[in-house]
């Protein structure tokens, strides 16, 4: 009996000391920003959710594409309806690993991130570099990259493929707060 009681709390210890481990972000921003002569456009998403194991640095973020925020009611008809096709494909997601993560860091580093980010149903090996910085409790994840709007199968109108970027610039800020059960 005292050995079954011991398994027990030694599982509840080991399970509460992974928790104190997990980070997560439950209102990220992921922005995106195309420009060409005729028309920038651009976009912002605040609800990006991410889950960030602290222990082994792996990461997952997954977003509503059609949470996209545009300055113009016609972008996002048009992003959503024949670009992204949120219907059909309505998450994007990333999962991947922050390399020489160590949780005990105290300043600000720049890290390398390699993962597969999944748009539009296509799925693409990445690696990027991102800033993070610790205070306190709270970890702050951001950086930049570029994507081939190609290289997830968006088709583009030739009538209108001089107004879209081939290249889409993106961004991400993720505040992440201490997992707690």
């Amino acid at each position: 009996m005292i050995r079954i009681g011991l398994i027990l709390i030694l599982g509840l210890l080991m399970s509460t000391a992974q928790a104190q481990n997990k980070y997560i972000a439950r209102q990220g921003q992921v922005s995106f920003y195309s420009y060409t002569s005729v028309e920038n456009i651009e976009a912002i998403n605040n609800q990006a959710f991410s889950i960030l194991e602290g222990g082994k640095g792996t990461l997952a973020i997954s977003m509503l594409m059609k949470a996209f925020v545009f300055e113009k009611a016609l972008m996002e008809e048009h992003f959503n309806e024949s670009y992204i096709e949120s219907d059909l494909y309505p998450k994007s997601s990333f999962e991947g690993q922050i390399l020489d993560f160590d949780p005990s860091f105290s300043s600000e580093q720049t890290k390398r991130i390699q993962g597969k980010i999944t748009i539009h149903g296509v799925t693409k090996d990445i690696e990027l570099k991102a800033k993070l910085v610790k205070e306190d409790d709270v970890l702050l994840l951001s950086g930049e990259f570029q994507l081939q709007v190609a290289d997830f199968k968006v088709k583009i109108p030739s009538i209108v493929a001089g107004n879209i970027a081939e290249t889409i610039q993106v961004k991400f800020r993720l505040q992440y707060q201490m997992y707690e059960q």
